[in-house]
């Protein structure tokens, strides 16, 4: 199985402004395109696209494709989950959205402290055995985004959990909130393979500033600095699968060329990474991945992501005042001001980068609220 898996997470949209608005003429290419190059790892889930990404599985692969062909991943809303009598019923409805009588690996989704709390209360990790043990989910585990100590217990308490999903990236290596290294190596101590998530940390690591770019090219010329950190992934032991949110045929293309003979990177290469990576930490003022976990359900209905791109970018490049012109479009789509947020917190409690998203919010507000 080659170590690339397709993210259906960031598909191309018709509408910018509407995730369910997939261009699945485009997607369909994307999957035959995939296939065609010898991968064959699907990752989707319940939230994605606002719910639209397990149907757009179904159009784009499974109708179209052997269902030898393919692997697909599938993850248990565990956030949305209100009691035990949630999970046959989203699961079957997953089941029917993909069009799928079983699952190739199943997650329970996101696991952090309050998710996992409730996952053992209701019972979750039995509902995904059980799925198992009737093989409607022939690979169960979960995917994580908190500290190494619960990861180690969820993994002693529940140790058939076969694999451990992880956000792993160059610039969350070390970092001291996404812990990745410490978590890869509470996984790697359980004996569980790792799937790893945000190789590029959302698109941060394809764009790069040009001192970055400068070591990338003098250490080896001509590979780009999204197939550095997606390789920087897949060189790690015990890795099993690298996702990719690919949003169009072009990063498909870069990243199955570099991904099939994959080559891990060499010390060299591991050294200009970590310089790399030092300047990347130093540049990136708000580190969202631009997962969007966050949108749903603000009730001031705040574009928390794009807001927080808007201000990367105009910390790290002074692209005042054109993003303010982005910014006050975003408001005259109907999309809330960053100043207009109330403080109600469900959007950090559904945020995987554990980002303090309402004093984050104060600083958009603080640029492109300001009133001349």
């Amino acid at each position: 199985m080659k170590k690339l898996g397709f993210g259906l997470m960031r598909l191309p949209l018709l509408d910018a402004d509407d995730p369910k608005s997939i261009d699945l003429e485009t997607v369909k290419s994307m999957v035959d395109r995939f296939l065609e190059r010898g991968f064959t790892y699907f990752d989707t889930a319940y939230a994605y696209h606002q719910g639209m990404s397990e149907i757009t599985a179904r159009r784009a692969l499974v109708e179209r494709h052997p269902r030898d062909s393919f692997l697909l991943a599938d993850k248990m809303p565990a956030f949305l989950v209100k009691g035990p009598e949630d999970y046959p019923r989203i699961f079957a409805e997953q089941l029917e959205k993909c069009g799928v009588e079983y699952f190739d690996y199943y997650l329970l989704h996101n696991l952090g402290a309050k998710t996992f709390a409730e996952s053992a209360r209701w019972g979750g990790f039995e509902f995904l055995m059980k799925m198992k043990r009737e093989g409607r989910a022939r690979h169960v585990g979960f995917s994580f985004h908190d500290t190494p100590e619960l990861l180690e217990r969820i993994l002693t308490e529940y140790p058939d959990m076969e694999f451990v999903q992880l956000q792993i990236n160059y610039a969350d290596w070390e970092n001291a909130t996404i812990q990745s290294r410490r978590c890869y190596e509470v996984a790697r101590a359980h004996g569980k393979p790792v799937i790893v998530m945000e190789p590029v940390k959302g698109g941060s690591l394809a764009r790069v500033p040009e001192a970055a770019e400068a070591i990338f090219e003098a250490c080896a010329s001509g590979h780009s600095p999204a197939s550095w950190a997606v390789r920087y992934a897949a060189s790690l032991e015990g890795v099993m699968m690298v996702l990719s949110g690919m949003s169009n045929p072009e990063q498909l293309e870069e990243n199955t060329g570099f991904m099939a003979d994959f080559q891990p990177l060499s010390a060299a290469e591991q050294e200009a990474v970590g310089r790399v990576a030092k300047i990347m930490n130093d540049s990136i003022a708000i580190a969202c991945t631009g997962c969007a976990y966050c949108v749903d359900g603000c009730p001031k209905h705040i574009p928390i992501p794009k807001d927080f791109a808007l201000f990367n970018d105009q910390s790290r490049f002074r692209l005042m005042p054109s993003h303010t012109v982005y910014y006050n479009n975003l408001v005259a789509q109907g999309h809330g001001r960053a100043g207009d947020c109330i403080a109600c917190g469900q959007c950090e409690s559904h945020c995987p980068q554990h980002l303090p998203i309402i004093e984050r919010l104060r600083d958009v507000s603080a640029v492109f609220d300001a009133k001349d």
